[in-house]
Parts: C-alpha cells; sequence; structure tokens
C-alpha cells in the first residue's frame, strides 16, 4: 500500500522512499507542491479543510494548482474531483459539475478520483471513477473501508495517521491512503509510519518508486501483517447506509 503523508515533504519522506519505498506526495490547494522524479503524487481538492474550518471551499485555488502542476509536465497519479465533506447529494452533483470539464481543462488523459461519503453505496460511484477516495465522517470511514475494497480495485483511504489505521487499510485491500498528521511532533506516531513502511518492505511488497510505470500496469501485493487490526464490518449496514 502507498503511503501519502500529505502536503509534507520531511527528509524522512525521501530517505524512506530509498529505503523502503511506498510513499508518495498528495498535494491539496494552497500548499507548495514541490514534485520531485523519486516521488509519485495525487492532488486533492481542498474540501475538507474547508469543512472542517467552517469556510467555502476555494475553487479559484484548486484549479490554480490544477493550472501550476500541468505547466510543470508532470501527470498525477489521480486528481480528485470536488466534493463535499459528509454529504451524499452534495457530492454526486458536484461531480457532475466538474468532471467532465477536469477532464477537458487538462487536455491530456487523466484518472480521477470520487469521493464517497456517508450513506453512499457502490451504485453510486459513478461510471467514470477511477479510484474510489473513502472521505466522510471518520466514524463511517473506519466502518466501511473493507466493504469499498471488495466492490472497487483502486481504493483510496483518506485521514490515517496511524499504524493501526496503516495495518486496517492495507488488509482490508486499499492501494493508498493519506495523512497530515505524522510530522508534527509525536515520535511513537512517525515511529508507526517507519515500521509499516519496513514491514511491507520485508515482505517483499511491490510498490512503485518512480511515476515512470502506469498505475494500470502495478501489481500491489498485501503484506502479512500482525493479527487482529482486520475491521470487521458488515456489508452496507443500514444505519451506516444513512438508512
Amino acid at each position: 500500500m502507498i503511503v501519502m503523508p500529505a502536503n509534507n515533504g520531511k527528509w524522512q519522506v525521501h530517505f524512506w522512499q530509498g529505503l523502503y519505498g511506498g510513499l508518495s506526495h498528495l498535494h491539496s490547494p494552497g500548499g507548495k507542491a514541490t514534485l520531485y522524479d523519486h516521488l509519485p503524487f495525487a492532488l486533492d481538492n481542498g474540501a475538507y479543510p474547508a469543512y472542517c474550518n467552517g469556510s467555502a471551499w476555494d475553487e479559484a485555488a484548486w484549479w490554480k494548482m490544477l493550472d501550476n502542476i500541468k505547466q510543470s509536465g508532470r501527470t498525477p497519479e489521480w486528481v480528485l474531483v470536488p466534493d463535499v465533506v459528509a454529504n451524499k447529494e452534495e457530492t454526486i452533483k458536484r461531480w457532475g459539475l466538474y468532471e467532465s470539464r477536469l477532464r477537458s481543462h487538462w487536455g491530456l488523459p487523466l484518472c480521477v478520483s470520487f469521493a464517497v461519503q456517508d450513506g453512499m453505496r457502490p451504485e453510486d460511484v459513478p461510471p467514470g471513477a477511477q479510484v474510489v477516495f473513502v472521505g466522510g465522517t471518520t466514524d463511517w470511514k473506519w466502518a466501511t473501508i473493507a466493504d469499498w475494497c471488495r466492490h472497487f480495485p483502486r481504493v483510496h483511504v483518506g485521514r490515517v495517521n496511524g499504524y493501526k489505521g496503516l495495518v486496517t487499510c492495507a488488509e482490508a485491500g486499499a492501494e493508498s491512503c493519506d495523512g497530515t498528521g505524522w510530522f508534527r511532533g509525536d515520535k511513537e506516531q512517525l515511529a508507526g509510519l517507519q515500521r509499516f513502511l519496513r514491514e511491507q518492505h520485508e515482505a517483499g511488497i511491490t510498490v512503485p518508486r518512480d511515476v515512470g510505470l502506469p498505475a494500470t500496469q502495478r501489481t500491489f501485493k498485501q503484506p502479512k501483517l500482525p493479527d487482529g487490526y482486520a475491521q470487521q464490518t458488515l456489508l452496507f449496514p443500514d444505519y451506516l447506509a444513512g438508512g
């Protein structure tokens, strides 16, 4: 599984990428998007920080980020189409508003991601979505990860900031996850990230270390990690799906 320390270029990211592999970047609007040949990257849309801050989503900042990346000549692993956190109906509306515009604006083949929210089921994922991004509220997200992975071949999980969460995502079959909390001073937390990357490497996990191999040609072999962390869920139980 690929781990994306969001908007973070600390020296450990580069060192561990060379030592273990399995890292990538997730860039967001308004952040400094420094691109490196040895680190693949994906593009967020900035909806979650706006949700947390109670502010309006900054559409202009999102388009600016896309333009800056396009001018670099690099292609992201995927781009997250704008969503509304924890709002099923508005997220589906935003997909309809932005997905085709995004592809037309980019002008080149582009992999796009759809953020699933509380109350969604597999049939709510648009046919054009190539990656399912598990967002929504925290409890709903953790309760449904395994189900999304059973239904879709490419699943990314947002807001994963601990070793236990990494193991849960990997055992469920997620392709990648991101987190902003790894480098905020908690040494035990950071050690958990290194432990996970080391375990993947020692288990012989095949994770690309450059941007030259198309995602469709990659083979992701999940590690044999410690027992006890597998997420036990019902298949989209009604109380989680919103009725």
